[in-house]
């Protein structure tokens, strides 16, 4: 049929790119890396409250362990507050790898200190050096956007909160089965260094992840920085294009470009939503373990630091096999902005759960079906939340006026999340235990003031573009 002057005209349909495969090996790594962060991290959740009984820094009252695990787990995000955003700008000049190799190392020195440590101070200290020298986290989601393109960078991005969920699964297991080894094992730790050191074992087997990394990176993981690879690959040849030179060079001044000219709005809301989003986050990560440990007359559920471990185990087995099976289709299904607002309030029913279990263990008196089906349906919606993660990544990603300036403004994003996740814990552990010894609203008062930041958070979420911008474009 020959179209006429009568027939209407009908706009070609936008074809659909075809999805270009992931790197797998050059991700391998990069997930590699991605693991040994949060297992360091979080193997010391489920004996840290145990070790500050130890160290007798309360004299005694349960009731103020958590101001001091909260110090504790709060150090690391102020000083890689500080330090972050520079390690990202500086990725950006002297390239990805080498900035990954000083945090990776210094990750692993800072956990060997911190289970030789016998005093609060010397766990300052240890947690301290461990966030100036990493600013890995930023520099190794600006290495994903570099690997892949708008066809598959759901995808790839999808991985990222999978690893993570897998490492706070290995890490509390690690710290909750290996911490005191001579009380579990006695005929094989016999030795007093395990008896003066009770914690060094699960620090030892962190760092040793971290040692294989170092090995793997070094080796294996190829620079992504397109300077660096561009004057890599001219090293090698007799001449290069003058238009490559420009090229290279228009790119690197757009990576010296001042940050206030970054601080537009397009860049500004996605930021702010993930650094509301680390905080409730980090928030809830530390009031669980602690809220477990907590003797069941202050409302907790009184756990052992095995027991922690094995539930928080539980959690992240859950949340990454789900996320690795559907977040990707979900992404597809509901697009990544109403995906973000569903998660997000997804948050407030999480913070429910906890008043209820307390409820349940008063009146039962024991750890029954009942409160482990909740503790089950407090996870399931942890899952929910914990998508939020991989959305909020899709907008920061997309929001970089060209691939040159990733790194500091993916620094921007991890520097406004450090913040928060330095402020979330101290926070919500010292209102928890406010709300213990002085029973503000019957010791609830911590659920409702993260249940009212989360609505906050719902209102951000709302100012969000409607589409994820194709960076292809």
């Amino acid at each position: 049929m020959i179209a006429n002057e009568t027939t209407p005209l009908i706009p070609p349909r936008r074809l659909k790119k075809p999805k270009t495969p992931l790197p797998k090996l050059q991700i391998g790594i990069l997930m590699m890396m991605q693991i040994a962060e949060p297992i360091a991290s979080t193997s010391i959740f489920p004996y840290i409250n145990q070790l500050i009984r130890e160290l007798g820094i309360t004299g005694g009252n349960d009731a103020a362990v958590g101001y001091y695990a909260g110090i504790i787990e709060s150090l690391f995000y102020v000083a890689q507050a500080l330090t972050v955003l520079k390690w990202s700008r500086l990725s950006d000049r002297v390239g990805r790898k080498p900035v990954l190799l000083v945090g990776l190392s210094g990750s692993c020195i800072s956990i060997l200190c911190f289970g030789l440590s016998t005093t609060f101070w010397s766990l300052v200290i240890s947690r301290c050096m461990c966030g100036v020298l990493n600013g890995n986290v930023g520099v190794m989601k600006t290495m994903m956007a570099e690997l892949t393109d708008s066809t598959n960078m759901a995808q790839g991005f999808a991985l990222i909160p999978i690893v993570w969920s897998i490492g706070c699964c290995v890490g509390p297991l690690i710290g909750g089965t290996l911490a005191r080894p001579q009380d579990h094992w006695p005929a094989l730790f016999a030795n007093p260094f395990w008896g003066k050191y009770p914690y060094f074992l699960p620090c030892a087997v962190a760092a040793c992840l971290f040692v294989v990394v170092i090995f793997a990176q070094s080796l294996f993981l190829e620079e992504t920085l397109s300077t660096k690879r561009r004057s890599k690959l001219a090293s090698t040849t007799l001449g290069v294009s003058s238009d490559a030179d420009r090229e290279a060079l228009a790119k690197k001044s757009m990576a010296d470009m001042p940050l206030r000219s970054l601080l537009t709005p397009s860049i500004v809301i996605p930021i702010a939503n993930y650094a509301m989003l680390a905080f409730l986050d980090v928030s809830l990560r530390a009031l669980m373990p602690l809220f477990l440990s907590t003797p069941a007359y202050l409302g907790g559920l009184g756990f052992s630091p095995s027991t922690i471990g094995s539930w928080l185990a539980v959690f992240g087995i859950v949340d990454g096999i789900f996320q690795a099976l559907f977040f990707a289709k979900i992404v597809n299904w509901l697009g990544p902005k109403r995906l973000f607002c569903v998660s997000v309030s997804s948050f407030a029913p999480v913070m429910v759960m906890f008043p209820i279990i307390s409820w349940l263990v008063r009146t039962r008196g024991v750890v029954d079906h009942t409160i482990t089906f909740s503790l089950l349906v407090q996870l399931v919606l942890t899952v929910i939340w914990d998508m939020g993660f991989g959305t909020v990544f899709l907008f920061i990603t997309a929001s970089a006026p060209t691939k040159n300036v990733l790194g500091a403004i993916n620094g921007l994003g991890q520097t406004s999340a450090s913040v928060a996740r330095a402020v979330g814990p101290a926070l919500a552990t010292s209102l928890f235990a406010l709300s213990k010894e002085h029973n503000l609203l019957s010791g609830n008062a911590v659920y409702v003031v993260l249940i009212l930041m989360a609505g906050a958070l719902r209102w951000l979420g709302s100012q969000l573009p409607d589409e994820v911008q194709d960076r292809d474009e």
